[in-house]
């Protein structure tokens, strides 16, 4: 037996490991990369073995960096089940499509641009033939329908007829819907088939709603074999859903294998205990700014989250109850799956919202946005105001637009509550922010450039650590060293290379045999 491992090798994006054994290929999730534009969109389109040679995928829980490339697979020829939780299938519905929206949508405003630049170029060239000045500009007219739609199929018939390379989206909303058609949820802690003499347990990871360590039991020529696999990891403490396991059956203690995220594997949180404090204090200093607070957030989890804490402040009249907007479709639909899965909420959600006849997710200050005018119609708003908007990272969806509003106006807070991955705007907005904030905003504020635009950053930028969905290092150290797992040897991975090495070299110090794989590198099971 032997595991390849093709993504997140030290790393925080692309999860995506192999298990062979036998005629069995199982991959252990298959995420998307995500980071620099045209280096992420290269390694995403390359999948580095035959799809078709896969026995089955688990999946350890539905965030795209462990999903997002499922329907790449699946149009290329991999024909078996995505084993998951059941909570996990219902949020893939949603994460996988809107996935795929997102790459039709960048395919086609590439595009746009192509031919957009094509025909500006015509202007001062011997190339435009019978086109006259008068008729480029019509055409450049055309290209859209309105202010902000495209108008795809002329950008297509232009494509055609002066040879432009088409970009093509990764997978479309159909390649979604047939992977979609291959999953199979799964409950909690019961065992299932997944190759010859090869099984499957889920224990709760308490990363994310579904999220799931996957225990991987195995036989061949008489010696059995057990593979853990964290996905990701998660908190102890947190609103809504219950702890990660360190309780395990006796059958799947002996860990011959833990393959372990370390995101923070160098790196402590703030207590959670503390986060619904320094919300409070992060809304109050804004509404007496007269501004709104802007938070990035993913639309599934953390959102979520974000929504429970305010509902304690609002009931507790702890804060101005000015209006909170959750301005994401995406995070509308996942958090009606979070009301259909009450039986993976901790003790104490049931017994502040549900025993009282409560939903957690509504009150009466609280507005799930849906259409594209009504958040249009918010970024023009400068009454004080908490707005939620995908995506976390900034590198997509309705929170661009918001910053385009608001990020030069001092009044106005950015608050960071999730992890924000290398050559992302997040980050930059986190590292330059804090920054400014740090050198008591002295001088000309840091400039950020997107939308191909640039803007000062003025507004105030907070981060809250204890929000994360990982586990800090004391966390991840409580699953090996507190948990009732006897483990052999581990492969650290999902980490920025920093946090990866020096995880490893902690565990290396406490008598464990381990390893920081490459990307590539195969790892025989003993």
């Amino acid at each position: 037996m032997d595991v390849t491992f093709y993504g997140a090798a030290r790393e925080v994006t692309g999860s995506m490991h192999l298990l062979a054994l036998g005629k069995d290929r199982i991959l252990f999730d298959c995420g998307m990369f995500q980071g620099r534009r045209r280096e992420s969109e290269e390694k995403n389109r390359i999948v580095p073995f035959e799809p078709g040679s896969i026995t089955n995928i688990i999946l350890s829980h539905a965030h795209i960096d462990h999903s997002g490339r499922i329907p790449v697979l699946t149009k290329k020829g991999f024909s078996g089940r995505i084993i998951c939780t059941r909570a996990t299938a219902s949020v893939c519905n949603y994460l996988l499509k809107d996935s795929a929206k997102i790459q039709e949508s960048d395919a086609e405003y590439l595009n746009y641009k192509s031919v957009r630049g094509f025909l500006s170029r015509l202007k001062t060239s011997d190339r435009s033939g019978n086109l006259s000045p008068g008729k480029i500009k019509e055409l450049k007219k055309l290209l859209k329908k309105g202010r902000h739609k495209i108008n795809r199929e002329t950008v297509e018939n232009l494509m055609d007829k002066h040879g432009l390379e088409k970009i093509q989206p990764l997978y479309s909303m159909e390649d979604a819907d047939n992977a979609l058609t291959q999953f199979d949820g799964r409950p909690y802690n019961r065992s299932v088939t997944i190759g010859n003499n090869i099984i499957c347990t889920f224990y709760d990871a308490g990363h994310i709603l579904g999220s799931a360590l996957c225990m991987v039991k195995a036989k061949e020529k008489g010696r059995t074999y057990n593979i853990c696999f964290t996905g990701d990891y998660g908190r102890f403490g947190k609103p809504i859903i219950k702890n990660p396991t360190i309780s395990f059956e006796e059958k799947d203690r002996d860990i011959d294998l833990l393959i372990i995220e370390s995101t923070y594997g160098n790196r402590f949180h703030e207590p959670i205990q503390d986060m619904k404090q320094k919300i409070k204090q992060v809304i109050i200093e804004t509404y007496n700014r007269g501004g709104s607070v802007l938070i990035p957030s993913f639309a599934f989890g953390r959102a979520q989250e974000l929504v429970y804490v305010l509902h304690e402040l609002y009931d507790e009249g702890e804060v101005p109850r000015i209006p909170v907007f959750v301005d994401s479709p995406l995070a509308s639909n996942l958090t009606k799956v979070f009301g259909e899965h009450p039986e993976v909420y901790n003790v104490k959600s049931h017994k502040t919202f549900l025993e009282k006849g409560k939903n957690p997710f509504s009150f009466p200050q609280i507005k799930f946005v849906q259409s594209v005018e009504e958040s249009m119609a918010l970024m023009r708003d400068e009454r004080p105001n908490v707005v939620i908007a995908s995506s976390g990272m900034c590198e997509a969806g309705r929170i661009l637009h918001h910053l385009r509003c608001k990020i030069h106006n001092q009044r106005h807070t950015i608050l960071i509550v999730g992890y924000m991955a290398a050559n992302t705007l997040g980050r930059r907005i986190l590292e330059q922010g804090i920054e400014y904030e740090k050198s008591g905003r002295n001088g000309p504020a840091p400039i950020l450039k997107f939308y191909n635009k640039e803007y000062p950053l003025n507004t105030r930028v907070v981060k809250l650590g204890g929000f994360s969905a990982h586990a800090d290092k004391n966390e991840l150290l409580k699953l090996i060293n507190e948990s009732n797992l006897r483990v052999k040897k581990i492969a650290v991975v999902h980490g920025e290379k920093d946090q990866a090495l020096s995880f490893a070299e902690h565990l290396k110090k406490e008598g464990f045999s381990v390893t920081v794989p490459h990307a590539g590198d195969t790892l025989e099971v003993d």
